[in-house]
């Protein structure tokens, strides 16, 4: 059954081009004019006198569907992008299209770049010019921007995960319900507004399809410089990086539902060190207090323990509770937890700074311990060596997850973690280390002998200087004598 037809909205972004505007615009396919509800045209507060000629010609031509509009300051490239999406989506168009003014982008292959946006198989559509088959040097490429290119996209695949074509292709189509889904106004109102969307879609899972488009180069002037825009974009891939390694916090791309993820894929995270505990241990019978959706309680299930399980989510406790012999729904803190039975252990897995008093919960779960059982703890080191340095510079920016998670309510040291173990009559019999998720912000050190060299590395420092180089620390207490 074929799609309803859209509502296309076609956004000319418009500086200094006024040389160039009638040619751009008389290449727009007439099919194309006559699906479209609407091209507007935005000025970017030119210096010559693209506003004007866009008037002229809109008059000259008879074009009802052009409506002309002029940026009362320079907003710069991102900043008109930011306006002329917002426009798109107030007028509830479904698709709105960014074409150049200058032509240097094709007007002719429109039709073939909305027809997935069309026929709802992506959410974003990008014309590159590096894709198969395409031959951006017989375009007039100049060389050193086609290796600049290449190279560029190459370290921004890597960074940030992506297996685009090219990164720099300003030729972009949009469905507006996806806009509507990303903070695009959080993004840099510079060139790289480009990269910062496009780390948006794949962050909100959204589809992006690439579709091959000749390449031009004429006479236009660019007022890209290439070193700071190559930069910036690089700046925004690691931003993006260390924002899903939990060590650095960039609003612009909190986006992703999840907030906890199951870690056993780094072999020394503390979900992997829990399970290698587990395994040597062997406890029958185990109780996880806040389970989440039972990433760590399936594994534990699968070494023969027999799990009970306490979270506080209801939605994370269902999806849980098919590995659990029993679970509870509710906060720990208000728990009456008489009657529960006896455990070989009970594992706090980064659950006691979100408590408001994590000692009353460790002294009420102390007497739930079998003879000879264990309490496992883990929890964020707030003396890593990022906060500090971030301390050094007056930041102390809380995040969605990771040490400074919004939701914790208590931070701990390495002693003061300890200290309070001992306050609940609890001795700390070892105590391990996570590194900073190394694989998170290069994954490329999660695979392959010369790169997983400096996870190991990382891993053997942070030994060497637990207080300050770790992430997490691992109590295994057991009740004093």
């Amino acid at each position: 059954m074929p799609s309803p037809q859209k509502r296309i909205g076609i956004f000319v972004i418009a500086y200094n081009a006024v040389n160039k505007l009638d040619w751009t615009m008389d290449r727009i396919p007439k099919e194309v004019w006559d699906k479209v509800e609407e091209v507007f045209l935005f000025d970017d507060c030119s210096t010559d006198n693209t506003y004007y000629a866009a008037l002229g010609y809109k008059h000259t031509k008879r074009l009802d569907k052009l409506t002309v509009h002029r940026n009362a300051q320079n907003l710069r490239y991102g900043g008109n992008q930011k306006a002329g999406y917002q426009y798109a989506i107030a007028r509830g168009f479904d698709i709105v299209v960014m074409l150049h003014a200058d032509g240097q982008y094709a007007p002719e292959v429109l039709n073939q770049l909305l027809e997935p946006l069309e026929n709802d198989e992506a959410d974003m559509v990008f014309g590159s010019r590096m894709a198969e088959g395409c031959d951006p040097r017989a375009g007039g490429m100049p060389l050193y921007k086609y290796v600049g290119n290449k190279i560029l996209t190459l370290l921004e695949n890597r960074i940030i995960g992506m297996k685009l074509s090219e990164f720099h292709s300003g030729y972009r189509l949009y469905s507006c319900e996806a806009l509507k889904r990303i903070p695009f106004l959080m993004n840099s109102n510079e060139w790289h507004f480009d990269t910062d969307i496009l780390i948006q879609f794949k962050e909100a899972g959204l589809r992006i399809a690439e579709r091959p488009i000749p390449t031009y180069y004429g006479d236009e002037i660019c007022y890209v410089n290439g070193l700071a825009y190559a930069f910036n974009c690089i700046k925004s891939a690691m931003k993006y990086r260390l924002h899903k390694a939990r060590v650095l916090h960039e609003p612009k791309y909190e986006i992703a539902a999840d907030r906890y993820v199951y870690k056993n894929a780094d072999p020394y995270s503390s979900h992997a060190q829990m399970v290698k505990w587990v395994s040597q241990q062997r406890p029958a019978e185990v109780l996880e207090i806040g389970t989440a959706t039972g990433y760590l309680s399936s594994e534990m299930v699968k070494l023969g323990c027999k799990v009970t399980g306490i979270e506080q989510d209801p939605q994370m406790a269902e999806i849980a509770q098919q590995y659990c012999e029993k679970m509870l729904v509710g906060d720990i803190e208000k728990m009456d937890l008489s009657g529960l039975g006896r455990f070989d252990a009970i594992i706090f897995g980064d659950v006691l700074e979100h408590l408001h008093n994590p000692r009353t919960v460790l002294a009420k779960v102390n007497g739930l311990l079998k003879p000879g059982g264990s309490v496992l703890i883990s929890l964020p080191n707030v003396a890593n060596i990022w906060i500090r340095l971030n301390l050094f510079f007056g930041r102390f920016n809380y995040s969605r997850v990771g040490i400074l998670d919004e939701t914790h309510l208590r931070f701990f040291t390495l002693k003061t973690a300890k200290k309070l173990a001992s306050d609940c009559g609890l001795d700390v019999i070892s105590t391990s280390v996570t590194p900073i998720p190394l694989p998170l912000i290069l994954p490329a050190t999660s695979k392959g002998r010369a790169f997983s060299f400096f996870h190991l590395l990382n891993w053997g420092l942070t030994k060497l200087r637990k207080t300050l180089l770790g992430y997490q620390f691992i109590l295994v207490c057991r009740p004093k004598v």
